[in-house]
């Protein structure tokens, strides 16, 4: 598989990773590669992977009138220095580390819990207020992904060709995708004509983050269509002569300002007249929102706290979360084996009901919760998915086995839900 130049040269292609997988398993001897998209699966060892950079490499292979043993990928001079650099780099540290947020000690709890759960998040709060500085400790506190999750990523990186260039293995790193809030529909949920059709960001998010800044001010035809992905996992998409499927597991995190001027809730500031704000938050309401389960009102912090740099309070770093995030995860993948997902917002009805039993202590404060806030099925869902990762948190923390969701899970799950409320605009 590969590009074919006029000078003879062969030239890197998309969806090579994928390609490799169908030769193993319909039993080939091997596959030959352009070089550079071979160094995509280096990693799968259970075939003969040639990287050829010329046609006349590729008849040398087929003749076997030489050892061609020299252009399996992994002997090539390619290998050597991606495999050596690869071995030399650091990770590069979080571009935002928690300790270095000041305040803002409620959201950072329920960035934890999300990250810990994969659930979805939305924040809503004045400019300001650090939405956007939370979102980009989410990506620093994620776990590494598993080798099945870094195979389906890279899968996923190789159809849309977003691997060009020197790269090497699987994707390791948790993808973090932030498109602007103007981009069309078909970039978000994938598209393109005839028999190319593209993944869009909701799936090269798969397994990773997508943040959506600014939500209130997308199309609302593109904010509809996250619908079907969050709650399906998987997005599909129809042109007439054909119809794909591709996956489309991410946590989706939004942040958006309560109303146009953006001040909402902080005194007077506000200039909105109350059908401007009415307008503005019924984009942030309804069954989008019940697909969310973690919702969050920003303000913005005290500015003699920012001033003193929060002198006096103990900050945990990022390393610190991202160590409970993963024990977090581990109780998950040992939950979830063999049933195909990883994470607590991903269960099914079937699972929720398996892996969040009640007790009727719970199922009373449960049925309170509801029928004050007015919650609609969708929510119960999700509240029952929040409730179960925070009592892992829990399990965590005090060095126990996962156990039962207690009222207090339950009650604290439901603090996240503030948009569900009748009362929304007198908060």
């Amino acid at each position: 598989m590969g590009e074919l130049g006029l000078d003879g040269s062969v030239r890197e292609v998309p969806g090579a990773l994928p390609m490799v997988e169908l030769a193993v398993k319909q039993g080939l001897a091997g596959a030959i590669l352009p070089a550079r998209s071979a160094m995509e699966a280096v990693e799968n060892r259970d075939t003969l992977l040639f990287g050829v950079e010329t046609l006349a490499d590729v008849l040398a292979i087929l003749e076997e009138k030489e050892d061609p043993a020299e252009m399996l990928i992994w002997n090539t001079r390619r290998f050597r220095q991606a495999e050596r650099q690869a071995q030399q780099q650091k990770q590069a540290p979080s571009c935002m580390d928690f300790a270095d947020i000041i305040g803002q000690e409620g959201a950072k709890r329920a960035i934890e819990i999300a990250a810990a759960g994969g659930h979805n998040l939305v924040m809503v709060g004045a400019p300001g207020a650090g939405k956007s500085s939370l979102a980009k400790a989410l990506a620093g506190i994620l776990p590494p992904m598993t080798t099945e999750e870094a195979l389906q990523t890279s899968k996923i990186y190789s159809v849309a060709g977003k691997r060009s260039g020197e790269v090497f293995g699987l994707i390791r790193e948790r993808p973090f995708r932030a498109p602007h809030y103007s981009a069309s529909l078909p970039a978000i949920v994938g598209g393109g004509g005839g028999d190319n059709i593209l993944p869009g960001e909701i799936t090269l998010a798969h397994h990773g983050v997508l943040f959506l800044d600014e939500l209130a001010q997308m199309p609302k035809a593109t904010i509809e269509a996250l619908r079907g992905p969050l709650e399906d996992r998987k997005v599909t998409i129809s042109r007439l002569r054909m119809k794909l499927e591709y996956p489309a597991s991410f946590m989706l995190v939004a942040a958006s300002n309560p109303c146009p001027c953006g001040y909402y809730g902080e005194g007077d500031r506000c200039t909105c007249t109350a059908g401007q704000r009415t307008n503005y938050l019924s984009r942030l309401s309804g069954p989008i929102m019940d697909r969310i389960d973690i919702h969050l009102w920003l303000h913005p912090v005290d500015p003699k706290l920012l001033v003193r740099r929060g002198k006096g309070v103990q900050r945990e770093s990022s390393a610190q979360v991202a160590a409970r995030v993963a024990a977090a995860r581990a109780l998950q993948r040992e939950r979830f084996a063999g049933t195909g997902i990883f994470t607590n917002a991903e269960m099914s009805g079937k699972l929720v009901e398996k892996y969040c039993p009640l007790s009727d202590a719970c199922r009373d404060q449960l049925e309170t919760l509801m029928l004050r806030m007015g919650l609609s099925a969708r929510a119960y869902t999700r509240i029952l998915k929040l409730s179960r990762t925070i009592a892992d948190l829990k399990a965590v923390a005090c060095g126990m086995p996962p156990g039962d969701i207690c009222p207090e899970h339950l009650i604290e799950a439901s603090t996240f839900r503030f948009l569900d409320r009748r009362d929304l605009l007198d908060l």
